[in-house]
């Protein structure tokens, strides 16, 4: 018996594969984000945390999903859930799809490349272990960099998403690029 006897393709399994694996992302309830100046934020912060963190059970789905379109029912659901956030916040048109994008983009390249970062490292001792090594070489070269609090991903995710978020809230008055 082929697996391809129930779905078209290899492409289709995959698709399924990742459908189920947004599935574990749990959906608001039929409200979505609260009323309330900022509550869109909280929301998203939320929604996208989650995200990442699904995501990091699954080290296969941020490869994956930047090689197809998400179509399927959950992914679609979930898209749903994040425009409506955005557009109840005040944004609109181009400036929404932009900003849905980016937010997609930034929780999976984020966890990609922590990805790679546990796969080289492998545990918390080789990663103070390698910091420890480059320390000095960080000091004279990327001063700044090397009074950076590394290795808190929970920490830079969080960090990250609330510069993203800054910019999505400054255009909320129509501001201009």
């Amino acid at each position: 018996m082929s697996l391809y006897e129930y779905v078209q393709s290899k492409e289709d399994v995959l698709d399924l594969a990742l459908d189920e694996v947004i599935g574990e992302i749990e959906m608001p309830g039929e409200t979505g984000a609260s009323e309330g100046a900022g509550a869109w934020r909280d929301f998203l912060i939320g929604q996208l945390t989650q995200s990442r963190a699904v995501m990091r059970r699954h080290p296969w789905v941020p490869a994956l999903t930047a090689t197809r379109p998400l179509v399927g029912p959950r992914a679609l659901a979930r898209s749903r859930v994040f425009y409506e956030a955005l557009a109840a916040a005040g944004l609109e048109g181009e400036l929404l799809t932009a900003a849905v994008g980016t937010l997609s983009s930034y929780v999976n390249g984020f966890v990609a490349a922590e990805n790679i970062w546990w796969q080289t490292v492998r545990t918390p001792a080789a990663d103070a272990e390698f910091r420890a090594r480059v320390a000095g070489h960080l000091e004279g070269q990327l001063a700044q960099l090397s009074r950076v609090r590394d290795g808190d991903f929970d920490r830079q995710f969080l960090l990250g998403l609330g510069l993203i978020l800054d910019g999505i809230e400054g255009r909320l008055g129509g501001a201009g690029p």
